[in-house]
């Protein structure tokens, strides 16, 4: 479908109070993604049209090898040109403050490279992966997890990496779950999109297919009658978008989320917990309640990663419970996501929630709720236990040996997890034998 027809039976939304550069704009060019991705602003000559730039915005939009800068003109348009901690503005636009180094920054903060054994595929989980297909997004995120590759417009996947991230999924059966990110997939064009969701619905085993993205916010103009009837070939297919501020739920985003979740594609949202954007549970509460309006479920609320340039952008973990503490009970339990730090070194998604265990016996469990109303819950007398050797879903799983974790305690199929090099640090090869409390102690040697 051309880019300048109506999206469907709908004409396009009317868009929000424009720059004065964008005046002339008609409005199908406006509506137009690849319109929209050629006039990205990327420099504070260019930025300085739209918005009234602060010294730390010039000094870091001047400093050599800043992460890139790329700004839509649609979602620019959703800037206060006057206030510099506009929260969407804050997201997109440097300052000074991302060129200050910090302990512990890193630039590779979940470890995503240890957990690749093929370029751009990264498998962390047991079951599912996560399938790298572009290091370019519509607007560059100052927060980005992937900094270190993200925008970099000399490095890209290839159709050799492709191959090997399908070849790898073909050849490991576990892998029932695929997610597609970035890099922003849906920035991709479409006949290689289209390609990638078709090779990976050709693998027998890949059950859902995901794809991670922000198009929906910064360029909501691409999700068009085109694009989601591609999509809808490939179910189930489910969609994380990340939003992070309920200023970014404008009439063009409502738009497309409704196309998407018309398409029959589960929309999420994952959001980023910033200090100064939305670090206020009335914030979170807002964009919870805008998002549910137009059937997208909050998913995540992440800590901020500790990535190179983020150090003004993080707030300590317990203004997360806060927020969290905030909103159970005091909203739709679908509308609260689930609180997590993506633990630095590659260890996963570590849920972080407040507290509604008290304490328990072995006939009664006490919690509280949110208003603090403590009450009991009685522990059954008569439970009769599990029967894995009886249970046909429990003789036909498959767990990947090394990974059970916890789970596997419990399962009876350990008793210990140590830490690496636990066995050798308690081999000790001295021992000190203390003669007295009041003596100096003597060192005796000791063949282990």
């Amino acid at each position: 479908m051309d880019s300048e027809e109506p999206l469907g039976d709908k004409p396009p939304p009317r868009s929000p109070n424009r720059p004065p550069i964008w005046k002339s704009v008609g409005e199908a060019q406006w509506n137009d993604w690849r319109w929209q991705l050629t006039h990205r602003l990327s420099t504070a000559e260019a930025l300085a049209q739209v918005i009234h730039l602060t010294p730390e915005e010039e000094a870091a939009l001047a400093a050599p090898g800043h992460f890139r800068v790329d700004i839509t003109p649609y979602f620019a348009s959703l800037m206060d040109p006057t206030d510099p901690t506009c929260p969407i503005r804050r997201q997109v636009v440097p300052t000074a403050h991302e060129l200050e180094p910090f302990d512990p920054a890193t630039a590779d903060s979940l470890n995503e490279d240890r957990h690749s054994p093929v370029p751009g595929l990264v498998h962390r989980y047991p079951d599912r992966v996560l399938m790298l297909v572009t290091t370019q997004c519509a607007s560059y995120c100052r927060f980005c997890t992937r900094s270190r590759v993200v925008g970099d417009p000399t490095v890209q996947f290839s159709r050799t990496d492709y191959d090997q991230q399908l070849d790898y999924i073909a050849r490991t059966p576990q892998v029932r779950d695929v997610l597609l990110s970035g890099g922003d997939p849906l920035t991709l064009p479409p006949r290689v999109l289209e390609g990638l969701l078709s090779s990976l619905r050709a693998i027998p085993h890949v059950e859902v297919i995901r794809i991670g993205t922000r198009v929906p916010v910064f360029l909501p103009m691409r999700i068009n009658e085109e694009l989601t009837a591609m999509l809808r070939q490939f179910h189930p297919l489910w969609m994380n978008i990340h939003f992070n501020h309920p200023k970014e739920i404008t009439p063009e985003v409502r738009q497309a989320c409704e196309m998407l979740a018309d398409a029959g594609i589960p929309l999420g949202s994952q959001t980023v917990l910033l200090a100064g954007i939305n670090d206020c549970p009335n914030v979170i509460k807002a964009l919870v309640h805008e998002l549910v309006k137009i059937r997208v479920r909050p998913y995540y609320l992440y800590q901020c990663d500790p990535v190179h340039g983020t150090s003004h952008l993080r707030t300590p973990v317990a203004k997360g419970i806060e927020i969290i503490e905030a909103l159970r009970g005091h909203t739709s339990g679908f509308c609260i996501p689930t609180y997590v730090i993506d633990a630095p070194g590659g260890g996963g998604k570590v849920p972080i929630m407040p507290q509604y265990l008290i304490s328990q016996s072995d006939t009664r469990v006490a919690v509280r709720n949110f208003e603090g109303f403590v009450s009991t819950y009685p522990q059954p007398t008569d439970y009769q236990p599990h029967n894995p050797a009886l249970c046909a879903y429990c003789q036909t799983a498959r767990p990947e040996p090394g990974q059970e974790g916890v789970e596997g305690l419990l399962a009876g199929q350990a008793t210990t997890i140590a830490p690496e090099g636990f066995d050798r640090v308690h081999q000790r090869q001295t021992r000190i034998a203390w003669q007295s409390v009041w003596q100096v102690p003597t060192v005796v040697k000791e063949v282990v």
